[in-house]
């Protein structure tokens, strides 16, 4: 028997059709087929077939009675739990069985035998994968899996056939047709350039490099990939090189990265005949130039001429240093006699400190000489009509990398370092060419690590470079000096105060540290002369680099100017902080949030300034400012460490926005779990009408597990005034409640403070909220209203610009949606969280593993539980300030521990959870603890202690968690091994318990056999 997906549904069973008729009957084929010979689940077949829910099991048997009158006796048995289709071949599996044999063979250089499997392969498509399920998930998430392979498999085929010498024409036509289809994937313009090359159509083969790297650009924001950079280089190293002239020398070490910068300057080479690279010193212009001059040698019979315009020393020898590199006597007449006879390039190098004289004689040789094309370095522009600029940044990552094990190489034969040093050298260096490869000649003498730690002193540090090059290139200060000789006395002052910006900079606030009101003007100036980069975004943004911030340091430091221009960016931006805070918790707090996050590290360096300082003053009133803005960008255990080093400078008396500080620590120390906590810091209790100052003294009850004095405290401030403050009280109150187990009076003050946090316009307190809300209602079995409180959650947090922060709600979405039953897309949706590339942060990450972990054991599935709790251990080792976490992954092994029937081991792990959970405190979690506690009594033969556990959880949750899957397995087991009414006794004298009655209670229990 056959059976065929990819297309239309075609059964056959020994040559004779069968006939499948009905939708529902061929989709539950189509999905029994892409499992052929292995069991599928009734529960997979259900979800399959009924995404949305429905009819159940019994359907499901109806619809496999009816399949089974169309096919032969016993090709689609009953097993236990499922259904496996016994068949000959099913062409999918058969597919990717060819492709991969294909692609195996293409890797192996057997482009015949590659040629001959990936036509097979492809010759089993009829059409659309899984037509005949259309619409389905299962079957619309497999169809655009099979044509991610389908593509990949005609990409292999074109390959081989390139590479046994097919006739390029069709095979261009066909890749035009797949590249239209897919616009961002990058394998079929690498083997479209490849086979244009092959036709001869060198100019379009790069054309097409240029568009899609522009394309890449645009929509993604990155470069092309290596195959596509190779085949770029293949089609430049094509060009003959037999006549080729020209005075290009052969550098002595190889060039490294630029793939990306080569096409650019070839493409405007190709577009214009006037091409000017800018940048800083040390970007690599020069070799850049060369190389691009090198590759293009071909192109142009008349030669390739390099003129070094650096030792020029004024403007009227410009002309003659042209003519000189041409081995011409005379002036310009004779120039362009020269260059009018055939395609000429040449490479004007360092033209920044004679740029008029360069930009005059390019206009005049390009006008009278149609041929000719010019090439030009410098760390500005020339200002000619017709000019292409081709900025020069500096070097990605990888490529530095590459440079610097390179270059060390050459001087420690056998070079080897951490790859994360090396990074960080090259990331504190700029990316900067030079700087990397003056860094790696200092390997002669001292280790990376010390090279790593010495470069705060990099001017000095960086001294030892190539003797034959001019002084002005030799050391890293020479170079970045020769940039600041070119500017005016107004724009070096400038250059200078800048120096003190970290971070970005704006015109306001360049204005405003700097003193000098052309801002604007002076930024677009120095951004020309490549001392400055420009920000992509909505408003004008610069920023220095590192190297050339720390020249400009230097520079303010000899002129006994440093301390006063950081004191101006210090109050700079402790007056827009100030200014920013009441707005944060407003409607409008967009607005503000989006400038402060512009601004952060700025901010962040006039905080440590002034606690480097001693200035109290300045760096608790700092603090209090942004306790807002750092509560909002979610990182709460970060945000109560800023607020502490700002709160432990020592100060001789109070101080303004003390109160409100210190109300930020202690309300993100609560958030984060109570890692950062700090008792003497924690006991003070300054007096202040700010929103913040009413937090502290329940935040501090929280903390030191006091719940009647937080909830007395906060009694007396409501109602409170400000909608704000109101809805933050309730929330605290609600925390409060909940850690003594009155689920209902929290559940009440979490509806206030939804209401509060709406009616003030604020969207960080609203999605914290209701991520509370919607925990309660999970635990009530409301799934549709917890999954809209999180979607809205999930939703303003991402309105905040906090996309990374949202870990938290999809993991309780997640299990929102297991409880009700959908447990594939909750596994799905956490599978997304803990994939390579994810970027979920380490204490989302780590309860995305537990969660999985969880699903896993509840499911039968140990082994693989087993590694997501391994996975989330290793996340709280890097991590280690989430008690809570650490208590969840305890008690998760002690479950594990019963099911493989060590008591020993579950009491240990059990014990260490709700240890924690208690000291943390964190009742909710001491609850989970004790769920695994009543489970270890249950197999311990002690059903009514069982029960009794349970309702002491109970206590513990402040509610029933009636579906939590441990819950429910282990009271269906307790109730048919006591009876309803025993258990039920059993179960309320847990029930009746306090929280403390509920923790001595459970620890009793982990103390017998």
């Amino acid at each position: 028997m056959r059976v065929g997906i990819l297309g239309p549904l075609a059964v056959t069973d020994r040559g004779a059709d069968a006939a499948v008729r009905g939708t529902r009957l061929r989709a539950l084929l189509i999905r029994l087929a892409l499992e052929p010979g292995r069991t599928v689940t009734a529960e997979a077949l259900v979800q399959a077939l009924w995404p949305e829910g429905g009819p159940g099991v019994h359907a499901l048997q109806a619809l496999v009675s009816r399949l089974r009158r169309c096919l032969p006796d016993g090709r689609l048995r009953s097993v236990p739990g499922g259904y496996v289709l016994d068949v000959e071949w099913v062409d999918a599996p058969e597919f990717e069985r060819l492709a991969g044999e294909g692609r195996r063979a293409l890797r192996d250089g057997d482009a015949g035998g590659a040629a001959l499997r990936l036509r097979e392969a492809l010759g089993l498509w009829r059409g659309d994968a899984l037509a005949d399920a259309a619409g389905l998930p299962f079957a619309d998430a497999a169809a655009v899996r099979y044509e991610a392979l389908r593509v990949s498999a005609v990409e292999d085929r074109v390959a081989a056939e390139l590479a046994l010498g097919a006739e390029p024409a069709p095979l261009i036509a066909e890749l035009e047709e797949l590249a239209a289809l897919h616009p961002l994937r990058e394998r079929p313009r690498a083997l479209l350039i490849e086979a244009l090359r092959e036709d001869g159509r060198s100019a379009e083969a790069l054309a097409v490099f240029e568009r899609f790297r522009a394309s890449l650009a645009e929509e993604l924001g990155t470069d092309p990939g290596k195959e596509l950079q190779d085949a770029y280089l293949a089609v430049l190293r094509a060009a003959p090189r037999e006549r080729v002239r020209g005075n290009l020398r052969v550098p002595p070490t190889g060039f490294v990265g630029r793939a990306a910068e080569c096409a650019r300057v070839a493409q405007a080479l190709w577009d214009g005949r006037l091409v000017t690279l800018v940048g800083p010193g040390g970007a690599g212009k020069t070799r850049l130039a060369t190389k691009a001059g090198a590759d293009l040698a071909g192109r142009f019979p008349g030669g390739v001429w390099l003129v070094e315009l650096a030792a020029v020393e004024s403007a009227v020898e410009v002309p003659g240093a042209v003519a000189s590199a041409l081995g011409i006597r005379g002036g310009t007449r004779r120039l362009v006699e020269a260059l009018s006879a055939d395609e000429t390039l040449i490479v004007l190098d360092n033209c920044e400190h004679v740029v008029d004289a360069a930009a005059a004689l390019a206009d005049e040789l390009l006008g009278a000489c149609p041929s000719l094309r010019v090439l030009a370095t410098s760390r500005e522009r020339l200002g000619v009509d017709g000019e292409a600029l081709c900025p020069v940044p500096p070097l990605e990552p990888e490529s530095c990398v590459r440079l610097f094990t390179e270059r060390a190489e050459a001087v420690q034969p056998g070079f080897a370092a951490d790859r994360r040093v090396v990074e960080d050298i090259c990331r504190r260096l700029d990316g900067l060419p030079l700087a990397i490869e003056l860094a790696a000649a200092r390997l002669r003498s001292m280790p990376v690590e010390q090279l790593a730690a010495r470069l705060d002193d990099r001017f000095r540090l960086l001294a030892g470079g190539n003797r034959t090059a001019l002084p002005r290139h030799r050391t890293l200060r020479a170079v970045v000096g020769w940039s600041w000789d070119l500017l005016d006395d107004a724009e070096r002052r400038f250059a200078e105060g800048l120096s003190v910006f970290p971070g970005t900079i704006a015109p306001e606030t360049a204005a405003e540290v700097t003193g000098m009101g052309d801002a604007l003007d002076l930024l677009d100036s120095l951004v020309d002369r490549s001392l400055l980069q420009a920000v992509d975004g909505p408003e004008p943004r610069f920023r220095m680099l590192e190297t050339i911030r720390e020249y400009g340091l230097e520079r303010l430091a000899d002129a006994g100017e440093l301390d006063r221009m950081r004191a101006r960016h210090v109050q700079c931006f402790l007056a827009l902080a100030e200014r920013a805070e009441p707005h944060l918790r407003r409607p409008e707090q967009l607005t503000w949030i989006s400038l402060l996050a512009a601004e952060r590290d700025n901010l962040l360096a006039a905080l440590q300034h002034a606690v480097d300082e001693g200035d109290a003053g300045t760096a608790v009133r700092m603090g209090a400012a942004l306790a807002t803005f750092w509560m909002i960008q979610g990182d709460h255990a970060e945000a109560a460490r800023r607020l502490r080093l700002a709160l432990r400078v020592p100060r001789s008396g109070p101080v303004p926005g003390e109160a409100a500080a210190l109300g930020g620590y202690a309300f993100n120390t609560v958030l984060s779990g109570g890692g950062a906590r700090d008792d003497t810091l924690i006991g003070e209790r300054p007096e202040s009408g700010h929103p913040l100052a009413a937090l502290i003294e329940p935040a501090a009850a929280l903390l030191n597990d006091d719940p009647a004095g937080g909830v007395e405290a906060i009694d007396r401030r409501l109602p409170h005034p400000d909608a704000w403050t109101s809805a933050a009280l309730r929330l605290m109150r609600a925390m409060l409640n909940g850690n003594r187990g009155e689920m209902g009076a929290a559940s009440k003050d979490i509806a206030a403070a939804e209401a509060g946090f709406r009616t003030a316009g604020e969207r960080a307190g609203l999605a914290l909220a209701l991520m509370f809300a919607a925990e309660v209602q999970t635990v009530d079995g409301h799934f549709d209203g917890a999954v809209a409180a999180l979607e809205e959650s999930i939703g303003l947090l991402r309105e905040l610009g906090q996309d990374g922060g949202t870990g938290m709600q999809r993991v309780m979405l997640a299990m929102a949606r297991a409880r009700s039953g959908d447990v594939r897309k909750a596994r799905d949706e956490l599978a997304a969280m803990v994939a390579p590339g994810a970027a979920t942060p380490s204490r989302h990450l780590v309860q995305a593993r537990l969660a999985l972990g969880d699903l896993a054991r509840q499911a039968g599935d140990a082994d693989e539980a087993r590694e997501h709790y391994a996975a989330a251990g290793r996340e709280l080792d890097r991590v280690p300030s989430y008690p809570q976490s650490r208590s969840l992954l305890e008690a998760a092994y002690g479950q594990l521990a019963i099911e493989r029937d060590d008591p020993a081991a579950a009491r240990r792990h059990l014990r260490e959870a709700l240890a924690l959970a208690a000291a943390a405190p964190d009742m909710p979690i001491a609850a989970v603890a004790g769920y695994g506690i009543a489970r270890l009594r249950a197999a311990a033969g002690d059903p009514r202690a069982a029960a009794e556990a349970l309702g002491a959880a109970a206590v513990l949750r402040g509610a029933p968690d009636a579906y939590n899957p441990d819950v429910v397995r282990l009271t269906r087991r307790l109730r048919k091994d006591l009876g309803e009414r025993a258990h039920r006794d059993a179960y309320d004298r847990g029930r009746r318990l306090d929280v403390a009655g509920a923790l001595a209670f459970l620890h009793d229990q982990l103390r017998r056999r």
